[in-house]
């Protein structure tokens, strides 16, 4: 059980704590060294910034969304490190209970989401939504290598960090599977507490981060891995930086269109979380055969 694998290794509390320093020192201050420099290199020039966000004006969309990403990028390298060396144990299991990764899992997951948000937009454009024809040839391009190669390291590390390192320490500390789920399911929810969209629309965007968690929790625990939470995160955020963006959410791209909807809990968030997502557990669980959800997720069965 993928949960279970917490077990292996070192996996006192002492190492958790020493891991968990390293990730947070590395993501805070050592990922935010490039920001910082051209943060001084303007201030030096007699530009002060009210928000960090202006400093897209000056670096260009692209290689600011890259300087937003290079956090992530040592965040997941010393996550790995210390899982490695520290706690002595194979890197593999922060990601499955599998022999190996289950790269059908992720495409699958990939595809069956990345259609809906189709089906969603295509909707919306047809309704009169005002949704803009945004491509610039010049930014366009280099937005596709950023989003294939350094976007899903983001995406990697959030699913790693949370639903695999997280959730499994959770799942030593309190031997319940539904316990991990609500904890992290939280955490993640609330980590994007400081985002833009948050403040634009309101608290209800935070409970819907939530609920996110919670799916993806769920799917973590019953699939005994991450290969679909992989597949299903990587491809929402590559279709919000590469198709569709807008200028009060946190990924704002050159991006294929442009939605100037005014920021809203609209239609797609309610049937997001309760159809779509619903849906998506059901035909997960007939195609991979999970069972023992009362076991594994009322935690009726302990780790």
């Amino acid at each position: 059980m993928f949960l279970k694998l917490g077990n292996k290794g070192r996996n006192d509390f002492p190492y958790y704590f020493l891991t968990l320093g390293l990730i947070i020192a590395f993501f805070a201050f050592v990922g935010y060294i490039p920001i910082s420099l051209a943060l001084s290199n303007l201030s030096d020039k007699g530009i002060v910034l009210e928000d960090i966000s202006e400093l897209q004006k000056y670096l260009g969309l692209n290689t600011f969304f890259v300087y937003l990403l290079i956090p992530f990028v040592a965040g997941i390298l010393v996550l790995f490190f210390c899982v490695k060396w520290i706690h002595q144990r194979d890197i593999l299991s922060l990601f499955t209970s599998r022999e190996v990764f289950d790269w059908k899992r992720f495409f699958f997951s990939f595809l069956i989401w990345g259609g809906t948000m189709t089906v969603f937009f295509i909707v919306s454009y047809v309704s009169g939504y005002p949704i803009l024809w945004n491509f610039n040839p010049l930014t366009f391009f280099g937005l596709v290598l950023i989003s294939i190669f350094i976007l899903p390291i983001q995406t990697t590390f959030e699913e790693v960090f949370f639903r695999g390192y997280l959730f499994q320490w959770f799942g030593l500390i309190f031997k319940r599977g539904w316990i991990s789920v609500f904890i992290i399911g939280t955490l993640f929810g609330l980590m994007h507490g400081s985002n833009p969209e948050v403040e634009k629309i309101g608290l209800i965007l935070l409970v819907f981060y939530i609920f996110n968690g919670f799916f993806l929790g769920i799917i973590a625990l019953m699939d005994d891995g991450l290969e679909l939470t992989m597949g299903y995160h990587a491809v929402n955020n590559i279709f919000a930086a590469l198709i569709v963006t807008n200028d009060w959410q946190a990924f704002h791209t050159d991006a294929l269109f442009l939605d100037k909807t005014p920021p809203e809990f609209g239609l797609e968030n309610i049937l997001t979380l309760v159809i779509i997502q619903p849906l998506l557990l059901f035909i997960f669980s007939k195609k991979y055969k999970w069972n023992n959800w009362k076991k594994r997720l009322l935690g009726r069965d302990k780790l």
